[in-house]
């Protein structure tokens, strides 16, 4: 069962992944003092009365799976599971 969280974050490396274009993905956080690695993700961009945000699903490597949004340079750690 996921824990709602929605605290922000800082993001401290990202990763780059290659299709039709250059995507970006969180590769590491900083919560609660400690830093998290992702090894893994999926994006989702949505836009909405001309904002936009993606909500990002990140396996981490301590086994859990974390869901983060990116509002332009804000990032909030939505929820941990």
């Amino acid at each position: 069962m996921a824990q709602l969280i929605n605290e922000s974050i800082d993001i401290n490396a990202f990763y780059f992944t290659r299709g039709k274009e250059l995507k970006s993905f969180p590769r590491q956080m900083e919560y609660g003092g400690e830093a998290v690695t992702f090894a893994s993700g999926l994006c989702c961009r949505i836009e909405r009365a001309g904002r936009s945000c993606r909500f990002f699903d990140m396996s981490g490597t301590d086994g859990l799976s974390y869901r983060l949004r990116q509002e332009g340079n804000q990032w909030t750690l939505v929820s941990r599971a």
